[in-house]
């Protein structure tokens, strides 16, 4: 196996245009009044248990679709994974250790009680809970290879939440580190497994977006975050998948080892339906 390159330093580039706030918007912008209809993800209750990887007394560990949300909405409980779990469990309150972006799917840990929620999340925190993620990006990303950039604001974006590799002392900015290695390449595209040293919002998006090799379906790290806009405007259209070719960012938890926090699990959610066919398309698996 090749040695994997540290990339450190950015390429360089020009200075940036002066930010226009005006045209810049948040991320599943609120709408008023009550939500329209069919513009909410609904969970059933059945469905949920066909979702769950394991159970016991103080864990709920859940495999996520790519279209689901974790926190919980004024759709009410089963408009939300956490909601959900909360009926389906009878309790008061269930903890999410970590979350995953609405179209992200995968692994979910839940703690069922506060000494539990607390133990993983500062396991979390220390970087003793091990994430290991499978995406599929544009082009061909042969070698293997660590991109060690820090992470912040990308303030010359349209939308709010989008991040983006920045200087140590920017505004915000957070050291990420992000180990890549090709499982598959073929046509233009690679499924790719992609190792977390550190937790940062968007990191694996932000940090393919930056090496050239955006996540096929992204809309706002892609090829232009214009087309989450667009998605918030028109919804999903013949046009948006032209250039996106998926209906979702084609990410997806693989597996959390708890190992490390001192509990004998290791979670593990196999590449969901959509993934799995975009890849026998492409020639990937």
């Amino acid at each position: 196996m090749s040695e994997e390159p540290a990339l450190n330093a950015a390429p360089a580039k020009p200075a940036p245009e002066p930010v226009d706030y005006d045209i810049r918007a948040c991320a599943w912008p609120p709408r008023r009044g009550e939500p329209r209809e069919g513009t909410v993800r609904m969970i059933g209750p059945e469905e949920l248990k066909t979702w769950i990887v394991h159970e016991d007394d103080r864990l709920l560990i859940i495999s996520k679709p790519g279209d689901v949300v974790c926190h919980p909405s004024k759709a009410g409980p089963w408009s939300s994974l956490v909601g959900a779990a909360r009926e389906y469990t009878q309790l008061p309150t269930v903890h999410l250790v970590f979350r995953l972006d609405r179209e992200t799917s995968g692994i979910i840990v839940l703690a069922k009680d506060p000494k539990m929620a607390s133990r993983l999340q500062k396991a979390v925190q220390e970087r003793r809970v091990t994430k290991r993620y499978q995406v599929i990006v544009w082009g061909e990303l042969r070698d293997p290879v660590t991109v060690d950039q820090p992470l912040g604001i990308d303030l010359h974006s349209p939308v709010f939440v989008k991040s983006a590799v920045v200087r140590l002392g920017d505004m915000e900015a957070k050291a990420a580190i992000t180990h890549f290695s090709s499982e598959a390449v073929a046509n233009g595209f690679s499924l790719v497994r992609a190792d977390l040293e550190t937790g940062r919002k968007h990191q694996i998006r932000a940090h393919l977006q930056w090496l050239g090799h955006s996540v096929v379906g992204d809309k706002i790290y892609g090829p232009d975050s214009r087309h989450y806009l667009e998605f918030i405007d028109h919804g999903w259209t013949p046009a948006l998948e032209a250039k996106l070719l998926m209906d979702r960012q084609a990410l997806h938890c693989a597996e959390i080892g708890l190992e490390p926090a001192g509990l004998p699990f290791t979670f593990r959610a196999p590449l969901p339906a959509d993934m799995t066919a975009f890849a026998k398309a492409k020639g990937l698996l």
